[in-house]
């Protein structure tokens, strides 16, 4: 049996269910759970319960209008706790619409525009979940046909930045403009030596220094070795951002990738549609999709 991730795999849900599992192995979805009422979030760590008992534990949770109130018997934690600590978390939204993309991507017989679109559908919902009690608002009142109503909008004072890696980061942020209505996009561009694996720069249009308070999503489609993402990371902090101010999107992530980025950038934020069990000795991700950039560019 392998062993668990340190790295605590999260699921932001939007459901209310109640969980049962054997308290020695990593908490598993079953028949028992039952979806009822999407109205609020809540986060699962599936790292495994330390306990040698054999009893099944039973983690109960009940849904409120705005936040999820959570019981917790084993080692789940809620949302709050997890984020007082400066630990990595990684999310994978289990919603069906971010499932279905993702087999898309996998199958080997999808062509090329139906991939692309299906990655930029597939980033568009990443996005959605990840700017989630993210985004700076402003408040007031408007004048309705029908009356004076509160509002709230998303500032456009404050854009969030997007910074996609060339090529395949490309099509997973096309529909980002679609989902945040105020956006700044620098590129990205690193290539990597097929031997050896290491990552290396050939486009850097980050700015100086980003300013105080900025928020940056850091998209990559595959999460695979993790130099790239690294290489990354280190470039947007030497421009003055910590790793709370940044959310990093992924259409696959693997163990290495999450390994290295638990290891390196603790209190990130890691979306990702899905987590494959292994990279094999070229540094694709097993499923995976194969070359992201190749299937979306068609080259």
């Amino acid at each position: 049996m392998s062993s668990a991730p340190i790295y605590p795999i999260l699921m932001a849900c939007r459901i209310n269910f109640s969980l049962r599992c054997p308290s020695s192995e990593t908490p598993r979805f079953g028949s028992t759970c039952r979806l009822q009422n999407p109205s609020s979030s809540l986060l699962l760590n599936l790292a495994p319960a330390s306990s040698s008992s054999s009893n099944p534990k039973k983690i109960s949770y009940s849904a409120t209008r705005r936040r999820s109130s959570v019981a917790v018997k084993s080692q789940m934690a809620t949302e709050e706790k997890l984020a007082s600590g400066n630990r990595m978390l990684v999310f994978v939204p289990p919603h069906p619409l971010i499932k279905h993309w993702v087999s898309v991507l996998r199958n080997e017989q999808t062509p090329c525009p139906i991939f692309r679109n299906a990655m930029a559908e597939l980033g568009r919902l990443l996005l959605y979940e990840a700017s989630r009690d993210w985004l700076p608002t402003v408040t007031g009142e408007i004048q309705s046909p029908m009356g004076v109503a509160s509002v709230e909008f998303v500032d456009p004072r404050e854009p969030i930045s997007v910074v996609p890696i060339l090529r395949a980061g490309l099509a997973l942020v096309e529909h980002a403009s679609s989902i945040l209505p105020a956006t700044k996009t620098y590129h990205l561009g690193f290539s990597r030596d097929e031997e050896t694996l290491l990552p290396t720069v050939y486009l850097n249009k980050l700015p100086d220094n980003f300013p105080e308070g900025s928020r940056v999503f850091l998209v990559d489609p595959m999460l695979a070795t993790g130099g790239t993402i690294v290489a990354a990371l280190d470039l947007l902090k030497e421009c003055g951002l910590d790793n709370k101010q940044i959310k990093v999107i992924s259409a696959v992530a693997a163990p290495p990738a999450l390994q290295k980025l638990s290891e390196k950038f603790p209190g990130l934020h890691v979306y990702t549609g899905i987590i494959d069990p292994t990279v094999n000795e070229k540094g694709f991700i097993i499923p995976g999709l194969g070359d992201a950039g190749d299937r979306s560019f068609g080259t």
